[in-house]
Formats: C-alpha cells, structure tokens, sequence
C-alpha cells in the first residue's frame, strides 16, 4: 500500500519525536535566542520531509530531503554547544544524538532511493 500522507512516512514520526523532545530539553533553557535556533532547527527537519512529500515530485522531494539532512547537521552542532554551555547534561545530549543520527540515516537512504527512483523514471521517457 502506497504512502498517503507524510504522517505515515516513519522518518518524518521519528523527527517529529526528536522535535517534542528538544522542545522539552530545552525548556527551562535561559538563553531564549539558543533555544530559539535549535527547535527551530530541530521543526526544519519534519517540516521539509512534510513539505518534500507534499510538493509530490521526485526532485522537489529530493531537495527538501537534502534541506531535512541538513538540519540534522545544525541540531548536532547545537547540541554539541548545548553541552559546552552545561545547557544540557551529558546524558540528554547522548540520548537526544542517539536520535538524531538514526533520522539522519533514515534521510540519507531516504534521499538514495528518491535519486534512484527518480533516475529510473527519467530512463523510461
């Protein structure tokens, strides 16, 4: 059965449960413009695989996809700082990385078989 809303998309849940819970890492956090960047950071993920899936072409997907990836890069940056500034514990940092990298996995297959996918449409016309 085909996918028929990126709810259904498994990376997008996973990136949704990372966002909730930076979102509540970061809560009691003072320093409002770092919290600010990562959990706009964190929502950039699942917000361009949901805008990728939306846009319904290979290559508008693809490039969401390649944004979503991105982001992942910045959320670890930050979460790296985050612990440097003792705004997160070890602890939380290793948790929220440990899901952090699966999406980032999850997305750099995802983007692999969107590029295939899409090389064997373009081989058909």
């Amino acid at each position: 059965m085909a996918v028929q809303s990126f709810k259904e998309l498994l990376i997008w849940q996973k990136a949704r449960e990372l966002n909730l819970d930076i979102y509540d890492s970061f809560s009691a956090c003072a320093d409002y413009a770092f919290k600010d960047q990562i959990q706009r950071a964190s929502l950039s993920i699942m917000n361009n695989i949901a805008e990728g899936y939306g846009r319904r072409s290979d290559k508008a997907f693809l490039h969401f996809l390649i944004i979503a990836r991105g982001s992942t890069a910045e959320v670890e940056s930050m979460l790296m700082t985050a612990v440097d500034l003792k705004y997160i514990s070890l602890s939380t940092h290793d948790r929220l990385i440990g899901k952090l990298e699966e999406i980032a996995k999850m997305l750099s297959g995802f983007i692999k078989r969107v590029r295939i996918n899409s090389r064997k449409i373009n081989s058909l016309n």
